[in-house]
């Protein structure tokens, strides 16, 4: 027998989880052929942000390093570059979790838009001391925005779909742990 608590943690990490296959198969469906297409937003990151900043337990770092690596493969990036910086992002959110759980959300959004610059930059450089061909910057930084600005919408599909919201400062389970 599970207990709730840990039943409910196992089921969002298997959401979390199967949300990020499914938005990979997406990517992978050839739906526009033609050359020279704008990037749509990468809403793997963005949940992956939205969900270390909201319940860092249900997306730990294993499962989104398993995510981002298996995206490396697929989409023929550097085979672990991603996954280390996106790992990088989420950890120095997750060690901030419990400070940035009364944020205002325009602050937690302008968080999110450094975060994404310094994910960028950092991806950029690596690939430049490597001397490793690089995509375009605007392309680049066009699906920076984009990303930024789906940002919102996903994290709503997130708390009316999923029922995923902040702890409250001082919020306890139900073993009187604090969150």
């Amino acid at each position: 027998m599970i207990d709730p608590i840990t039943r409910r943690r196992l089921s969002y990490r298997t959401l979390f989880v199967a949300i990020g296959l499914v938005l990979i198969f997406v990517r992978l469906m050839p739906v526009d052929h033609s050359p020279g297409g704008l990037p749509g937003p990468d809403l793997t990151l963005a949940l992956t942000l939205a969900w270390v900043l909201r319940r860092p337990e249900y997306a730990p770092a294993l499962l989104i390093v398993l995510v981002f690596l298996l995206e490396d493969i697929m989409f023929w990036r550097p085979i672990g570059l991603w996954a280390l910086i996106v790992l990088g992002a989420t950890e120095f959110l997750r060690r901030r979790e419990q400070s940035l759980r009364d944020l205002p959300f325009a602050l937690e959004w302008a968080l999110v838009a450094g975060l994404l610059i310094a994910m960028v930059a950092v991806k950029r450089i690596v690939l430049l001391v490597t001397m490793v061909d690089q995509p375009s910057l605007g392309l680049e930084l066009f699906q920076m925005l984009v990303t930024l600005a789906a940002y919102p919408v996903v994290v709503l599909v997130s708390r009316v779909a999923f029922g995923l919201r902040r702890a409250a400062p001082g919020e306890v389970d139900a073993y009187g742990h604090r969150m």
